[in-house]
């Protein structure tokens, strides 16, 4: 079973004493608190700590200009074999293309947290989410960071998802329970996410904790198999990020291990709270009023229909269509035709929810009232098969809206 609360924890508070999101598994505690980055004293600084060091796997950006916390992460990955005590994350500035001052102040960031937890350096990972190109304020992190620390708690994992948010309306949390080998482990996590949104990966971040003991290598195929058709396979926009960033710890404390007769539950448990999470992502994407849920079958490879459901995804046309509640089914044979996959058009087939609008070569334009009265819903499924094969994959999207424009156009401003 996954927990899910997009609007605060207060389904996982009332169940778990308290325990929502990062903070549901055992040994772990959290905290959210101002440090004066964004104005009004918003939530911007949030930390994650193992009560003992975990085990640690991530996943990063396929962006070239990476951002300082991801560098500096990915050094401490390899310093520390996989450990990690805590995570160190800061809203309302990305700390990218900051040149050697933006690296300095990821260290520091990582210094500072570790100075506090009683931790070596490298045990700790960072990220930041904000503007591009702005000089991250370190003294007010490094102002920030005692009271941080003070208010850890195994109750505080929903003011450490609030502190994450940027553009994001809702914070995201979820956990989920599993059992392998006859004992109970916990899986929890909290993502933020709203623009700039299409993982390999995007302007999201996301932290999944666990309390199962996990080998690194499982660990690290875990989260892979996890990813890809979650965080991988949602979009809002098409655009990638430089700071994106999923990061799994698993300390152990409940003593439910992990092998590989335990593996696939511990992966359908992950996955799920990852599911979660990424729905809740493009839920929340800038300016979305609908929940879109883009079908391909009938592909002549896995790779084939994934580049086509990514494709309508991303189209500003479909995305338009499906904001006005306008049945436009050409516009997704266009995409799926210019797609650079196999695609064979007498073979072809959209449908609209349940409404079949095109198929075998034939327009069921008598069905398109039926297709309009669907799209009014706020979560909706568009489906097109390509005619070409048996793969199919599934991608998940948000509608275009008018107020994605303003937000994005006011960004800076």
């Amino acid at each position: 079973m996954t927990e899910t609360t997009y609007a605060g924890a207060s389904a996982d508070t009332r169940r778990s004493g308290g325990r929502s999101g990062v903070t549901a598994p055992q040994g772990f505690r959290a905290a959210g608190v101002s440090a004066g980055i964004k104005p009004a004293h918003a939530l911007d600084l949030a930390l994650i700590v193992s009560d003992r060091p975990a085990q640690a796997a991530a996943v990063f950006t396929t962006n070239r200009a990476q951002a300082a916390p991801v560098l500096v992460s990915l050094q401490h990955l390899a310093r520390s074999g996989s450990l990690a005590s805590a995570i160190v994350v800061n809203s309302g500035c990305a700390n990218a293309c900051t040149g050697e001052a933006g690296m300095q102040a990821a260290r520091d960031m990582t210094a500072e947290t570790a100075q506090l937890l009683n931790c070596p350096a490298e045990q700790v990972l960072v990220a930041s989410t904000g503007v591009i190109g702005v000089a991250l304020p370190i003294d007010r992190i490094r102002a920030g960071l005692p009271g941080a620390v003070r208010a850890l708690g195994a109750d505080q994992g929903a003011a450490a998802a609030r502190a994450i948010m940027t553009t994001d309306p809702f914070p995201k949390e979820a956990a989920a329970k599993v059992q392998l080998g006859g004992r109970e482990a916990a899986i929890g996590g909290m993502a933020k996410g709203s623009g700039m949104i299409e993982p390999m990966l995007a302007t999201m971040l996301a932290f999944v904790t666990s309390d199962a003991l996990v080998p690194s290598a499982l660990l690290s195929r875990a989260l892979s198999e996890a990813v890809d058709g979650t965080f991988n396979a949602i979009t809002v926009d098409g655009e990638c990020s430089t700071n994106d960033c999923v990061m799994l710890l698993a300390n152990g404390a409940s003593g439910a291990a992990v092998d590989e007769r335990s593996y696939p539950a511990f992966v359908d448990g992950l996955r799920g709270v990852c599911r979660e999470l990424a729905l809740g992502i493009v839920r929340g994407g800038e300016g979305a009023t609908k929940l879109v849920t883009v079908v391909v079958t009938g592909a002549a490879s896995a790779a084939e229909a994934r580049r086509a459901a990514k494709a309508i995804a991303n189209s500003p046309l479909v995305k338009t269509a499906i904001h006005g509640g306008d049945p436009n089914w050409g516009r997704l044979i266009a995409v799926a035709g210019r797609a650079g996959v196999a695609f064979e058009l007498e073979r072809s087939a959209v449908s609209i929810g349940p409404v079949v609008l095109f198929k075998e070569g034939r327009p069921y334009d008598e069905a398109a009232p039926e297709a309009a009265g669907y799209l009014k819903r706020q979560d909706v499924q568009v489906s097109v098969d390509l005619g070409a094969g048996t793969a199919s994959s599934t991608v998940w999207t948000c509608d275009l809206s008018a107020e994605y424009v303003r937000i994005n156009a006011d960004y800076r401003t």
